[in-house]
């Protein structure tokens, strides 16, 4: 079986656990996830199953939206409920006017320090091997997009907040950042997945679910439709029987035209209602001359077959 599934992911599990559970159901041991959830967050979890697992790079790239209640007053060593509290602060009173105005400085264009507790690596040590052992490194600041952030509700204990951000964006560093702002500190308590790029939650479903057999067939996306907010190209079978040998089609021998196309987009490349690559639209690029796309990845089983 081949393909993308949509899980809605349980609480206390790590998103390897869930790649694990998945080998069993599918008897496969080829699967892989995109975009890691910590163990306590729950929500939207893609995870590729077979030649699936050739998309995930571009899954990665997607922008992401989440639900996040926050602790006030405490900081803990994880930044979230899972670690020590290591230092707790008065929550201030005004937060009818503090709140609002910190979360609005926290949207466009911001720098974060990853934590340390996280999958990152020092070395070829994940940082959160070090940080068990008592060690910290320094890391250096990423820029990352908050499109938006609302707040949703908050009392003089917790706030609850959602987020829609572009890749790579921590959200314990966030809720960590917005207490810093207040001056009392804060701690993620909750944090729900709601989308990552096109899928939302309602797209998904529990392991539950998965142990009907029929309900598992049709929950597997085909790979061509896993992709389903990038734009599709069918290609001629000049343009297949050149991409067999590397050569990146022209428009000409494709479906789409350059007034629907950006310099620079992501397309799918398809033969037969079949992903055949995945390219740039990048007819202006000088290292290769031949065609209009920039080729990224190439199925031959596809092409080939």
């Amino acid at each position: 079986m081949h393909g993308l599934l949509l899980l809605n992911k349980p609480a206390g599990l790590t998103s390897h656990d869930c790649v694990r559970r998945i080998r069993r159901i599918f008897k496969t041991k080829k699967v892989g996830h995109a975009g890691t959830l910590d163990p306590m967050a729950t929500g939207v979890l893609p995870i590729a199953i077979g030649d699936g697992t050739k998309i995930l790079q571009f899954l990665l790239a997607e922008d992401k939206s989440y639900r996040a209640t926050l602790q006030l007053g405490k900081i803990t060593d994880t930044l979230d409920a899972e670690g020590q509290i290591i230092a707790e602060y008065p929550v201030p009173e005004n937060l009818d006017d503090l709140l609002p105005a910190a979360c609005l400085e926290f949207t466009g264009s911001i720098e974060q320090i990853p934590p340390m507790y996280s999958a990152l690596k020092k070395d070829g040590v994940p940082l959160y091997k070090l940080a068990r052992q008592g060690i910290e490194v320094e890391r250096k600041a990423r820029q990352v997009h908050i499109d938006r952030l609302d707040l949703l509700q908050f009392d003089q204990s917790t706030a609850t907040i959602e987020v829609a951000c572009s890749k790579g964006t921590y959200i314990r560093t966030l809720a960590d950042d917005i207490g810093k702002k207040l001056g009392c500190g804060a701690h993620l308590i909750a944090l729900e997945r709601l989308s990552t790029g096109p899928f939302a939650l309602s797209d998904c479903c529990t392991f539950e679910q998965l142990e009907d057999s029929d309900f598992r067939t049709q929950a597997l996306l085909p790979i061509v439709k896993a992709l389903r907010g990038v734009p599709e190209a069918s290609l001629d079978s000049q343009a297949i029987q050149q991409l067999k040998f590397g050569i990146p089609p022209e428009l000409k021998n494709t479906s789409l035209s350059d007034s629907s196309l950006k310099e620079g987009q992501l397309i799918k490349l398809c033969a037969a209602d079949q992903l055949a690559a995945m390219a740039y639209y990048a007819p202006s690029r000088k290292k290769e001359k031949r065609g209009d796309y920039e080729l990224i990845r190439v199925f031959n089983n596809v092409i080939n077959g």
